[in-house]
């Protein structure tokens, strides 16, 4: 096994204080920057809103690093949920009939939660090490753009975050938003973002 730069060990680190102290990160996800909290923490989910000039009405998409966590936030995965995931070739946001063990405001008015397994090295690592969920919400003002990029996030943003994570802030590739599905509990789906 090859070691990593220091610099991604230092962002891991970093990162993991800061969540655990309650803290907001500015972070690369396996889709665009994020900001991310503590999905568990009701706190910093408020601050996350006031952040972002959000309505708390709405929800907040999460980030887990398996089926493990995912079932231990959810109160039923659907099969045809397990179908989908087992065959998609990106990254896919699952929002599934009740969430469960999510700090209050994450959920949608009908308990309903969107839910991603991320597959990004640097956000799995985080999120195992931390053994809890994170939230990801595009790093921008709701209503304007999210950048797909690190260089098109707002100072304002950035001068928000507790910690801004160094990996990746370099690329020039632009990244997109997930796709979201909506599964409902009769198996039914409903395509919210392609």
């Amino acid at each position: 096994m090859t070691s990593r730069p220091t610099a991604y060990g230092y962002d891991l680190k970093s990162s993991l204080k800061i969540l655990s102290e309650g803290g907001i990160i500015l972070f690369p996800t396996d889709t665009i920057w994020g900001l991310g909290c503590d999905a568990t923490n009701p706190d910093a989910i408020k601050r996350i809103f006031r952040t972002k000039k959000r309505e708390d009405s709405k929800s907040l998409i999460i980030l887990v690093n398996g089926f493990g966590m995912l079932e231990r936030h959810v109160t039923f995965v659907p099969e045809v949920a397990i179908n989908i995931l087992e065959v998609a070739d990106k990254p896919l946001t699952i929002i599934y009939p009740q969430g469960k063990n999510l700090a209050p405001g994450i959920c949608a008015a009908d308990g309903s939660a969107g839910i991603r397994i991320c597959l990004d090295p640097f956000c799995n690592e985080l999120i195992t090490r931390f053994r809890k969920p994170i939230v990801s919400t595009s790093a921008n003002i709701s209503g304007s753009a999210s950048p797909s990029i690190f260089r098109e996030i707002a100072d304002e943003i950035k001068a928000s975050a507790d910690y801004i994570v160094s990996h990746r802030q370099q690329e020039t590739r632009k990244n997109y938003p997930s796709s979201v599905l909506k599964i409902n509990s009769d198996g039914t789906i409903k395509i919210i973002r392609p």
